[in-house]
Order: C-alpha cells, then structure tokens, then sequence
C-alpha cells in the first residue's frame, strides 16, 4: 500500500538514502567514472563513428588520452576549475571527449541543441559566460556567426571539422588536443584529471538549458554527485553488460541521452554514434544493437510507415498486418498479467511473428533485447504493440533537473500506462493538488542566476516540484497524467488534461500531430496535422485521386473523416472532455517552426498564437451555428 507523509501520497517502494554502490568501488565524479571504466573495461572499440564510408573506432586508453589532452589544452588557453565551455555540436566522438575534457578539468560544460535559433543560442552563452565555444563544423558556424559577435565573454571558439572553409578557421579541435598534449610533457604527467574525493563531489559539473515551454531557458546546475548517482541508480534497472551494443541517436545536449552514454561507458560497451537522424535506419542495420534509447515518436513513426506500407500493399496486406497487431496487443496484455497464453492466442501470435513482427525487429537491427524511452508520454497501444512484437519498450519518467531519471519500468516490473517505480535511492509522493514531488541525489543544486525560480522549484521541506500531474497506484508504480502548467479550464469552469486526450487522438492511424485547445473556451477543440501519406492510400482506396495537403485540410470528406477517427478515440471521456470541432493544419509542427523545444514537446503558447485566426474561426463558427 501506498503511504502518507504530511498529507501527501508517497511511494512504498522509494528508497531512503545512498544505498549500496552498484560497483565495490563507485566513481564519485564524472571523471572518475571515465577512468575506472577504462581501467576496468580496456577494449579496443570504446567509441565508434562513421566516417568516409568507413566505420572507426577509439579504443577506451585512447579516449582517456585524448579528454586529459583537451583538459590540458583548455587550461593553456587560460581557463580555471569553474569556467564554463559551451558544446554546439551533433553526436560525435569530439562531442564526448570534449564533455570529458571538461569535466577533467573542472571546467563546467554547456551542452546546446544545435536546432536551437541563433538568439537563443546566444542567450545561453552569455547568460552562462561561457568563455569558449566547442562548434562542429564551418557550416554551423556560419549561422550563429552575428549571434556569438554578441557574447563578450567568449574568448575561443573550437572547431571539430573544417570541411567546407575556405579562409582562415577558428582553432580546430585537432590543434587544441595538440596543444594539450605538449601542455602534458611540460607539467611532466600523462594524467591531468581532477578526481575529486566525494567531499567535493557536490561541484558544478554541467549547466543545462531547459526547453523554455513557457518562459525563457533556466540553467540547471548539475553537480558530479547528482549526475553519477544517477547513472549507477537508474542502471541498476537495466542489466547493463560489456556484451551490450548501444547506438546513439538522441542528441547529447539531452540529459536523457548523455546519462545514456555515461551508463553505456561505465559498463564497458561499445558506442555507436548514428552518422544523422535520416541515417538512423541504415546505421540500425550496420550496428545490430541491443539497446536503444529513443522518444516515444521514434516508435509512433516506426509503426506509422508500417501501417502505410501494409495500406499501400493492398487491402488483404493491410486486413493481415491490423490482424497481426490485435495479436500481439492482446499478447502483451497477457505476458505483462502473467497469465497463461492461450492456444489459439499462440498460435496466431507465431504466424503473425513470421508475417508481420520479424519486420519490425529487422527495422531495428533484429538483435533488440531492450528499447528505454522517455521524454513525452508512450502511447499504451505503441507500448502493447512493439512489446507484442518482441520489441520490448521500457519507459521510465525523469527532468533535466533530476539528473534526469526518478522512475522506470524494468524488463522485470513493467505495468501498461505507468513510467515504472522509483529507480534505487530516489522518493516520489504525490501533493494534494496531484502535483508529483521527488527526493533523491539527483535532484539539482538550483537554476542558475535565477534565485526566485529554484526558491519556487522545491516545497518547503526541500522536495523538488516537478510539474507534472500524476498518481501512485498500490504497488508503487507512477502514472502521468498530465503537465500541471498545461491544465486549462473551460469557460464552464471544467479543468481538461490536454496531454491524455491528445494521446488518445494520435492513435489514429491517419494523425500525425493534435494539439488541444479550449481555455475559457466553452468546449476543447483540436488542431490536427494530418499523416498526408496514409490519406493518399485512404483515397486511392476510396477510388479517388490524391490531393494537396491544403486540398486535403479543406475536403468535406476529409474533415468528416477526422471528425468520425477524433470521436471514435474519444468516445469513453467524459462530457466535458469531448472535443466538439477540429481543424486540420497543412504545416508540420517543428522545432525550427518554433512550435516545438528541442525536446519534441509542444510550445502551447507559441502554437495558440501562431494559429490565433484558426482557434478563433473554429469557436466563432460555432456560435454561428447555434440556433437563435
């Protein structure tokens, strides 16, 4: 049973304390943790990347080498323990050893997402005084060039790749593990690590801009402690062994994914770094792994362009494949239960294994033993699906400023609709206005430069206020339910969880994106982008011709389509819940639209205003529509 502390719901299965270490002799620093590992784990093919064609790899002595180098470097150029060094740059072994480099130094990094716009990139650089600039290439360069001309306290920019200049370049990034390396021989060590002993394990070690949902990005201060605690806690839900291959795609800027990696290199893996977001499949393919971690979209995306190439095929491909998975749904429902499988159920579920879920394991390579994903919800029915598959899905729960995982499920305690228990070491209890409220290592020093925001950020006995809505259930598994921010109330004074209905929506095989509208509305409406791809095979099936995507948005038919999808998934919610009118948008939601952060979550401000005339036209039609 769940328990009550100060009125509120706690879990019974949050643990109290550091705990045991994982490993006899734990790293208490990020650059402890890089060493011991190498020690531990000697292999030749530590880091590996793709290039010409080729694949290469960096063998863990060597990444040592070169991150003490790059620490050397820094300090010849004249930065102190507690300096800060910006990393713009995508997925990359120099994006590694840099963030290595960094933290052998003492010197706090600052990760950037490289879809980031020019201004905000320049805003984190000055609002973190970042003395240098680790970038990626000239062509990266050259877009916030005007933007760091405004940083004054930038004073060297490094560059991984000079390929494309054509004039003079900044320092590369070769030249500055060159200087390191000359720094080594002159201090007369080969080692210029700062392993600090677990007194001083409570340092800065990273500073990380949040998305900025709602307001303009917040710094979060990181410490060693909060972010290897971390990595040794929540790894303990997983298994993690040498054996395993990880490939790497989510951006390293992401808190969720550089944990990742740490957790990856403290077990002695071999790393993989996808060569881009639009080669991911063909890397799957080359690597095998049998770990990936990814957002929840990647697998929505995976079984949408499944779902189009079986409609594609004609309508009995399409009668097998929607045949295979009610299977194999229907098979994870049992598994998770521990129940018995049916006969029929077993047998279907091998027939569907060899026509339709082998495809699925082949996407991924065909040698997954575990996907972990987190981020953003994971549809119930993506979950049942790919788990039904062999595609087992763990989700876990986290934010940058808990380092970033509180809960996860685990191959072992996995529940449908539930981002698992708290990992080892962390508590979770739910507040009286259903706010979940976390405790642990993990949790962050505060917002940096932003006193008023850390003071709002933690209940007065010193629990950290996520945001988010949630509840315990009796065996201590979490469920999100909603963004505490995001709740909106009608005009009718019903307050709506957008997040869960927009989950519901999504499920349709014909929508790619929905937001949900309707504060002090009188009823909640819903933008939707439509996956143009499945209605082309919806009309050729139809008998009519594929149209435009702003013909699509406009056709009756088509409107009428995704009023009679929106009402099906909805048709269990409550009254005041129903979503009465939609409108279909042509456009794609993106980051670089600025109707996404970074982390694929929806700027609901930015939308409501972006499309203002729409929401407007959708309520105002309504009222016209009533009679006198």
């Amino acid at each position: 049973m769940t328990g009550i502390v100060d009125n509120r719901i706690i879990s019974p299965y949050a643990a109290v304390g550091r705990g045991e270490p994982l490993l006899p002799d734990e790293p208490k620093t990020i650059s402890d943790l890089f060493i011991k590992a190498a020690q531990n784990h000697e292999r030749p093919d530590a880091l590996n990347y793709k290039r010409d064609g080729e694949w290469q790899r960096i063998s863990s002595s060597d990444f040592v080498a070169r991150a003490n180098a790059i620490a050397a470097g820094l300090f010849a150029l004249g930065l102190q323990k507690g300096d800060r060094a910006a990393i713009l740059a995508a997925n990359s072994p120099e994006w590694t050893v840099s963030d290595a480099g960094c933290q052998f130094a003492g010197i706090v990094d600052v990760p950037i997402y490289t879809t980031l716009s020019p201004d905000s990139i320049r805003y984190i650089i000055n609002d973190s005084e970042s003395k240098v600039l680790f970038i990626e290439s000239v062509e990266a360069l050259e877009r916030v060039s005007d933007a760091l001309a405004e940083c004054p306290t930038l004073e060297q920019i490094i560059l991984f790749s000079k390929d494309g200049a054509s004039g003079r370049v900044p320092m590369l990034f070769e030249e500055l593990e060159h200087i390191g390396r000359i720094e080594l021989k002159v201090r007369g060590r080969d080692n210029i690590a700062q392993i600090r002993p677990v007194s001083l394990a409570d340092e800065i070690a990273t500073l990380i801009y949040t998305s900025g949902t709602t307001g303009e990005p917040k710094g979060v201060m990181l410490t060693h402690n909060n972010i290897v605690s971390n990595v040794i806690d929540a790894g303990e839900k997983y298994l993690f062994d040498v054996d395993d291959r990880p490939l790497s795609v989510l951006p390293l800027s992401h808190i969720f994914e550089r944990s990742a990696m740490y957790l990856y290199i403290l077990n002695g893996m071999a790393v993989y770094y996808a060569e881009s977001l639009e080669r991911v499949p063909e890397n799957l393919a080359e690597v095998r792994p049998t770990i990936f971690v990814g957002v929840p979209r990647i697998f929505e995306k995976v079984y949408a362009k499944a779902k189009l190439k079986a409609a594609q095929g004609g309508r009995l491909k399409e009668m097998i494949f929607d045949w295979a998975i009610e299977a194999a749904k229907k098979y994870a429902l049992k598994t998770e239960a521990g129940d018995n499988i049916p006969f029929q159920l077993s047998v279907k579920h091998r027939v569907a294994d060899r026509l339709v879920y082998s495809k699925f394991r082949e996407f991924f390579g065909g040698r997954l033993r575990c996907c972990i994903t987190g981020g953003a919800a994971l549809p119930d029915d993506i979950y049942l699906i790919f788990t039904g598959a062999g595609v087992p899905i763990m989700q876990g729960y986290g934010l940058t400023e808990t380092s970033p995982v509180l809960t996860s499920n685990n191959p072992d305690a996995a529940r449908l609709g539930t981002v698992g228990r708290p990992i080892r070491n962390v508590k979770v209890r739910i507040a009286d206005d259903g706010e979940i409220e976390a405790y642990g290592p993990g949790i962050m020093r505060g917002y940096y430069n932003k006193e008023d925001a850390t003071r709002e950020a933690f209940t007065e006995d010193g629990w950290f206020r996520t945001g988010d809505i949630g509840e315990l259930d009796a065996d201590g598994f979490l469920k999100i339910t909603d963004r505490k921010k995001e709740l909106f109330k009608t005009s009718g004074g019903k307050y709506i969880a957008p997040s869960r209905i927009e989950q519901l929506v999504r499920a349709s095989r014909f929508v790619n994106q929905v937001v949900l509208v309707g504060n002090e509305r009188k009823f909640a409406a819903a933008l939707i982008v439509p996956n143009f791809e499945m209605l082309d095979a919806y009309v050729r099936h139809k008998g009519f011709e594929p149209m435009t995507p702003t013909e699509y948005c406009r056709d009756p038919r088509i409107i009428n389509l995704f009023e009679r999808q929106v009402a099906s998934a909805t048709k269990e919610l409550a009254k005041f819940e129903t979503v009465k009118k939609i409108a279909l948008i042509e456009n794609e939601m993106t980051v670089d639209g600025g109707e996404l952060t970074p982390t694929m979550k929806l700027k609901r401000r930015v939308i409501d205003e972006k499309y203002k005339a729409v929401i407007d036209k959708l309520y105002s039609d309504a009222e016209s529509k009533r009679p006198a």
